[in-house]
């Protein structure tokens, strides 16, 4: 596939055929995705391929109350766990939503389940000592999970990265034996999408860059 096509067709890939991901065709995605940039080139990522049956349902249940108080804090018109507006979302309302989510709530029919990993020793954050939430380390991995998704879009296949499990990281760190000093960074899912997207829907180029100021004149089209 051309590049643009393949960025402006790879989507958000959930539900999955039950046709098998090869691992020659896996390898063939990471070891062209691993050209991402990061900071100082350093490469800190890691990758996980979760096979074991018994893992998966792990990881699975370690999510279930993230997803279910996420549908809970979406059904409410919130954006889940944002860091500057608290949910007023009670523990009753979570308690009472059900389990069910492509691909986070179903890791078990999922062809390729990849838990990815940064070496917080290997990233700068030049933003850690800000009164906010950290963004800036995820430069030296995100690049690198979206490098995973272009690479099996092209190889017809579709995937998704979801956070679901960095809410119980701790725990998910002992499962999985990851090091003290990285972090998890996400989950990525790849397979076959029942339905191949073609047209996504984004915000046209006026409605997010601006010139010289935040509140500038938008970018027009030339």
């Amino acid at each position: 596939m051309e590049t643009y096509e393949v960025m402006r067709t790879t989507f958000a890939a959930r539900d999955f055929t039950d046709q098998g991901v090869p691992d020659e065709v896996l390898y063939r995605i990471l070891d062209h995705a691993r050209f991402a940039p990061s900071g100082g080139n350093r490469q800190g990522w890691k990758v996980i391929v979760i096979k074991d049956a018994d893992t998966r349902a792990s990881l699975q249940d370690l999510m279930m109350p993230t997803i279910k108080a996420y549908k809970a804090m979406a059904a409410a018109g919130e954006t889940p766990f944002n860091s500057i507006r608290p949910s007023q979302v009670s523990a009753d309302t979570i308690a009472n939503m059900p389990e069910t989510m492509p691909f986070s709530g179903e890791l078990d029919q999922a062809p390729v389940v990849l838990v990815i990993t940064v070496d917080l020793t290997l990233v700068t954050a030049f933003d850690k000592d800000l009164p906010r939430v950290g963004v800036i380390a995820g430069a030296s991995i995100y690049p690198f999970a979206w490098n995973i998704l272009l690479a099996a879009r092209n190889e017809g296949y579709g995937g998704v990265l979801t956070t679901f499990l960095t809410h119980q990281e701790t725990a998910a760190k002992s499962l999985l034996g990851v090091p003290t000093e990285h972090a998890i960074a996400g989950v990525i899912g790849i397979g076959r999408p029942v339905k191949q997207l073609t047209k996504l829907t984004r915000k046209s180029v006026p409605e997010f860059t601006t010139l010289d100021h935040f509140h500038g004149a938008p970018l027009e089209q030339p």
